[in-house]
């Protein structure tokens, strides 16, 4: 059911998304043709429809950044809070696949946002001679690799990928789901729906904020930094970039494990439709 449940988000958000994604990239060789020579034109018209182009572009990367944002708070207040919920709530499917369906279609678009917003701006910034260094810097790198042959440095390499991918998501789930958990909190109360999530939004951050400074302050004279200052000497450098990396995976799980609660509980047992 989950499947299904992927595919009606795909469709919904994708009617949206895919089409802006088409007009940004559309915007961008405009505003490569008007960098490349509308602007350095005799003709003012050309110039005026170059600096048009440009502006239009970096209009164009902002909504696309803010409405693929504002998609994943209006699809979870549309599709089960608003009158979408009853239907929602009463399909054969548990609200952690409700939940699941709206994180990992949010997380999808998050990541086409940023692909199609660095795209558009190689387009943007597209140059023969450009591509052509680039291809030749790839190339020495690639020369490189293979002269000196470590292993360690691809091992490692790949290693730091896998848990930077693995931070983003975890930062996108935890995005998507303080938003959530907020807002089923603010629609657990019969009255002042979106002012009460608001308000819960920004509470979670005073103690978020609270919270992370007593850590802080905790860590900072207690066996376990005393622990870390004794390890430092016999660590790698490499090593403790990783262990600093998995620091922060865990912290992160946490963070999105809270927020994921809270949202579960509320939806199952305290949701109040209008």
């Amino acid at each position: 059911m989950l499947r299904k449940l992927l595919k009606h988000e795909f469709r919904a958000t994708g009617r949206i998304m895919l089409p802006l994604f088409g007009i940004l990239l559309l915007v961008s060789v405009g505003a490569n043709f008007s960098s490349r020579g509308m602007l350095n034109s005799d003709s003012s018209l050309l110039r005026t429809l170059g600096t048009i182009f440009i502006m239009l572009f970096i209009v164009g990367i902002f909504a696309v950044g803010i409405i693929s944002f504002v998609l994943m708070i209006n699809r979870f207040y549309k599709n089960l809070l608003q009158d979408e919920g009853y239907v929602m709530m009463t399909l054969p499917v548990c609200v952690h696949q409700q939940i699941w369906s709206k994180l990992i279609v949010s997380t999808v678009w998050f990541a086409a946002t940023v692909v199609v917003i660095g795209l558009s701006c190689c387009i943007m910034a597209f140059d023969i001679r450009f591509v052509g260094d680039l291809w030749h810097g790839f190339l020495n790198l690639l020369d490189y690799a293979v002269r000196i042959n470590h292993l360690d440095l691809v091992a490692n390499g790949a290693a730091f990928a896998v848990e930077l991918l693995l931070l983003c998501v975890l930062g996108s789930f935890g995005l998507c789901l303080r938003f959530y958990s907020a807002m089923s909190i603010g629609f657990s109360f019969p009255n002042h729906k979106g002012l009460l999530s608001v308000a819960f939004y920004i509470a979670t951050g005073i103690a978020l904020q609270i919270l992370g400074g007593l850590g802080m302050a905790l860590v900072n004279d207690s066996w376990f930094h005393r622990l870390l200052l004794g390890w430092e000497p016999n660590v790698s450098v490499v090593a403790g970039m990783h262990l600093g990396m998995w620091f922060l995976i865990i912290l992160e799980l946490i963070y999105c494990a809270v927020f994921y609660f809270l949202t579960v509980y509320f939806l199952q047992k305290h949701l109040n439709l209008e």
